[in-house]
């Protein structure tokens, strides 16, 4: 995996996390952000042939 694919799928994860958070606390505005952020870096994986729910697999094995 090069350091693209593994930075974009590590921020991936980590805007997840964030928006599960957000969720869990009510915080809906917080939540619409988390969602935004996580939107524009599924596109962005997109964009360079990266599928981030294939690759998140790969490294949970």
């Amino acid at each position: 995996m090069d350091a693209f694919t593994a930075g974009i799928i590590q921020r991936i994860k980590s805007a997840e996390e964030d928006l599960h958070r957000a969720i869990a606390s009510g915080d809906e505005f917080l939540a619409e952000v988390e969602q935004s952020e996580l939107d524009d870096l599924r596109r962005l994986a997109a964009e360079h042939g990266v599928d981030p729910v294939q690759e998140l697999h790969r490294t949970a094995a």
